[in-house]
């Protein structure tokens, strides 16, 4: 099985610079443009299901991308939804800092984030035991679950691309698209 982990196009939080996590903020026009340059690409490409998050973020990227694809989306999980950052959602890194140093209330931690990830994964595999997954999602969530599944500290993607894996749940192998700091 491969599975592309694709984050969301731009939305006005993305392009100011404001924590997003589970604010469900829509995609801005740049967004849409990306979703549909990702949809091109992954077009290219043989699919057979696309799944999102519950955000809309996700799930309008997930649309344009199955709709290029010929599929309906297959699912919409709950588990996929980005990483929460509690009581910075709408501030800028350094408002948060400001006003909370490095303990930001209400905020998953990294580490339950990376176990949440590759169970959320794992079991939207095991749901659509497929040849190729297209898994729309998000920045933060993407880089925990290529972080718990390599071992070391990946970049966040940027907005409308992927990182592919290849394998089956509970062993995932990088493939393609990976950034490491």
């Amino acid at each position: 099985m491969e599975i592309a982990l694709v984050r969301h196009g731009q939305t006005d939080f993305n392009l100011h610079g404001r924590m997003q996590g589970t604010s469900d903020i829509p995609l801005n026009e740049t967004g849409i443009a990306q979703a549909r340059t990702a949809a091109r690409l992954l077009a290219d490409e043989r699919w057979d299901a696309v799944v999102s998050s519950t955000l809309g973020r996700a799930m309008v990227t997930a649309d344009i991308v199955a709709a290029a694809l010929g599929l309906e989306v297959a699912g919409r999980y709950e588990s996929l939804v980005e990483r929460a950052y509690g009581e910075v959602e709408g501030l800028t890194k350094a408002e948060a800092l400001e006003r909370f140093g490095t303990d930001w209330p209400g905020e998953e931690p990294f580490a339950a984030l990376k176990e949440r990830a590759v169970a959320a994964v794992d079991a939207v595999a095991a749901a659509h035991p497929v040849d190729g997954l297209v898994i729309v999602c998000h920045g933060t969530f993407i880089r925990a679950f290529a972080d718990a599944v390599t071992g070391l500290e990946t970049e966040t993607p940027d907005n409308a691309h992927s990182v592919r894996f290849t394998g089956a749940p509970g062993a995932w192998v990088a493939a393609e698209g990976l950034v490491l700091r």
